[in-house]
């Protein structure tokens, strides 16, 4: 578990465009809020999960932006994995495979002007395909998703595969529709992530979260997503999230907040052969 403290900002959130119409179910919102708290209550309340996710957001930037992705060597890419779930699994691999400074140009390509949003989606896509396609691949989305969200939260909603895959027609959206249409026709793109955030940081920031809602919204988002993943019995999501003792960790795995709890600085990130990865010196003691 995260706990280094820091002083939160206030979000800057690039406004939504009043086109993309999403319809959100309030009370799946009330529920998803009410066991939110519930849930936090074990683990220090709300204020303490917001600050474990503004320490993450800060190593990120930390390793990421200003061009320090040019630099990122294998350690730092391992740290970097334990706080990201579905990535954490394959990035020993797949370093294995491509080599890190396939990883690292690919890295550098995505954050290239990453100050400004526009062209995202073409460059989500081509970080996507820099790697093999399929489905043992899927997790090459989130990694670029999580990376951008938590260098640029104010900039980049986080649009991971579990917030919304229009493929696979499921995610956080899908959840919190109001009423259950055969399929959703939203489209998988940067848009639909800034609308929907833009509306679930109204809906924190109406209920108490000003201070930080941009990581607000993501508990929200992750106990939406952990609710579901606690109903289902699906191979493909016991993969990434296989059961836990006590139903609140999956939501903190949603976010990476489980990163180092198998004590020793050993992390869940899976090397090629070699066990699993121990945080570097930088990060020993935790953030």
């Amino acid at each position: 578990m995260l706990s280094k403290l820091l002083k939160r900002k206030p979000a800057t959130i690039p406004d939504a465009v009043p086109a993309a119409v999403l319809h959100l179910s309030g009370p799946a919102l009330d529920q998803a809020l009410a066991a939110l708290q519930a849930g936090a209550a074990d683990y220090g309340g709300i204020e303490r999960l917001l600050d474990a996710l503004a320490a993450k957001a800060e190593y990120f930037k930390s390793q990421l932006s200003d061009g320090a992705a040019e630099h990122l060597g294998e350690p730092g890419l391992y740290d970097l994995a334990a706080f990201m779930p579905s990535v954490r699994r394959h990035i020993g691999r797949a370093v294995a495979e491509h080599g890190i400074g396939h990883l690292r140009t690919a890295l550098t390509a995505l954050f290239e002007n990453s100050g400004n949003p526009h062209g995202i989606d073409d460059r989500l896509a081509a970080f996507v395909q820099a790697f093999p396609s399929g489905r043992k691949h899927r997790w090459v989305r989130d990694l670029a998703a999580e990376a951008l969200h938590f260098t640029a939260p104010g900039i980049y909603p986080l649009m991971t595969r579990w917030i919304w895959d229009a493929h696979a027609d499921s995610g956080v959206l899908r959840e919190i529709w109001h009423g259950a249409p055969r399929r959703l026709a939203v489209p998988d793109d940067f848009q639909t992530h800034l609308n929907l955030q833009a509306e679930l940081v109204g809906y924190v920031i109406d209920r108490g979260f000003a201070s930080d809602p941009e990581f607000g919204v993501d508990l929200l988002c992750a106990q939406v997503y952990a609710g579901y993943v606690g109903s289902q019995g699906s191979s493909y999501l016991k993969t990434d999230f296989s059961g836990p003792s006590d139903e609140f960790q999956y939501t903190l795995r949603m976010l990476g907040l489980d990163a180092a709890d198998l004590g020793g600085g050993r992390t869940k990130v899976k090397m090629a052969g070699q066990g699993r990865h121990r945080f570097s010196s930088l990060l020993e003691g935790g953030l």
